[in-house]
């Protein structure tokens, strides 16, 4: 089979790595092609009389058969095994020839069927290596690889379209971002795109909605009955066209999160001189840096009891001692009490006694011990080993 006369097929057959037929190519769909006697849809030999079976497959029988036609017969055959062929990933206009010229095929004779299908065979058995179909398959390959910026270049200058269905694209996003369409959409929008996503997804984006909001667009739902196929594509592509216009951003985190964070390693003089200019110049502005500031006062608040042992292993008893003999206001002694509370009796009653031995502790040894612990619980907030709870389920718990 010429080079230029090959299909490109995303087939999978359930075994072994069928990633070579991606060098096939629609080629030159022409005539339909010549039959022979025996019946297509009634090739009980399938790939394997084609292939093996002492069956010699005869090149001269397939010459005259078009590119399209070969592919046709191929995906017949594949079909007639019971192979999963997901030919939906194909481009619309490929799927529409593919199925037109099976529409016009009958009968194709043993001797045909068996050259076409060594020929095939003997394609995939040439095939060294494998390179991802089209532009969004190499990008998907190369996510990770080249920087953020390249990557979210190539694909507005792709296209939207170029990535096949522009709902595994929206699918992907966070919650909160899909929130953030749904709210600046119409309700109908809104309620198409709730339709479209899993429903894990679906309830954790109608969260990050304001009630009155999410209340209007799950009623909406109720309108959708009768939206054609065609109408959610163009919804889906103008949501995903969104998505792609963004301007790439420098920082992942808001201006609140990085400063609250750079706060949380400052010393309690700085950080609440600090909180009380940001208070004068942008109320609103220091409500969210509190939001994103962690201090030893809010373990107690934050971190669940079960999460305490955790913690406890990562650090060394001199520096819990430290931080509870130092931990002098309420809300401190909360968080220490806490934690004593969540630890082994043993090694809470031992450190209970090293605190009532040590005295008085410098503000510099005890706030370095403060940062030690804040520190640790945070890389294994990073790591995954513990989950805080949100600053909204504290509200809750407190109100």
């Amino acid at each position: 089979m010429p080079q230029d006369d090959m299909l490109a097929l995303p087939m999978d057959l359930g075994g072994g790595d069928m990633g070579g037929m991606g060098g096939l190519d629609m080629g030159d769909f022409a005539a339909p092609a010549p039959m022979g006697g025996l019946d297509a849809g009634g090739l009980g030999g399938g790939m394997g009389g084609g292939m093996g079976g002492g069956a010699v497959a005869n090149p001269a029988a397939a010459a005259s058969l078009s590119g399209k036609a070969k592919a046709a017969i191929i995906v017949r055959l594949l079909l007639n095994e019971g192979a999963e062929i997901p030919l939906e990933e194909l481009p619309d206009d490929l799927q529409l020839e593919l199925t037109q010229q099976m529409g016009r095929m009958r009968i194709v004779d043993r001797e045909t069927l068996n050259a076409v299908a060594g020929e095939f065979a003997d394609l995939l058995d040439n095939v060294g290596l494998h390179f991802p179909n089209g532009l969004a398959g190499a990008l998907n390959a190369m996510e990770g690889k080249i920087s953020r910026h390249t990557h979210s270049r190539l694909r507005r200058e792709a296209g939207v379209r170029q990535f096949g269905d522009p709902w595994e694209r929206l699918k992907q996003l966070p919650p909160e971002d899909l929130a953030g369409l749904a709210e600046a959409e119409s309700t109908e929008v809104a309620a198409v795109l709730l339709s479209k996503l899993d429903t894990a997804k679906a309830a954790q984006m109608l969260i990050h909605l304001p009630g009155p909001v999410a209340r209007r667009i799950t009623y909406a739902v109720s309108q959708t009955a009768n939206v054609t196929p065609d109408t959610v594509d163009r919804i889906g592509l103008s949501l995903a066209a969104q998505v792609e216009a963004r301007p790439d951003l420098a920082f992942d985190q808001t201006p609140g999160q990085r400063l609250g964070a750079v706060l949380t390693e400052a010393a309690a003089a700085k950080r609440d001189e600090v909180l009380t200019a940001l208070d004068e110049e942008d109320e609103d502005f220091a409500v969210s840096v509190r939001k994103a500031i962690f201090t030893y006062a809010l373990i107690a608040e934050r971190m669940k009891p079960l999460d305490v042992p955790k913690l406890i292993r990562v650090l060394s008893q001199p520096d819990l001692v430290t931080a509870i003999a130092f931990a002098t206001d309420e809300e401190d002694v909360a968080t220490s009490e806490f934690l004593l509370k969540n630890m082994s009796s043993r090694m809470a009653d031992n450190i209970r006694e090293e605190v009532a031995e040590r005295g008085r502790v410098k503000r510099s040894d005890g706030e370095a011990a403060f940062s030690l612990i804040i520190g640790a619980m945070r890389d294994l907030v990073a790591t995954g080993e513990i989950e805080l709870k949100s600053v909204e389920e504290d509200e809750e718990d407190n109100g």
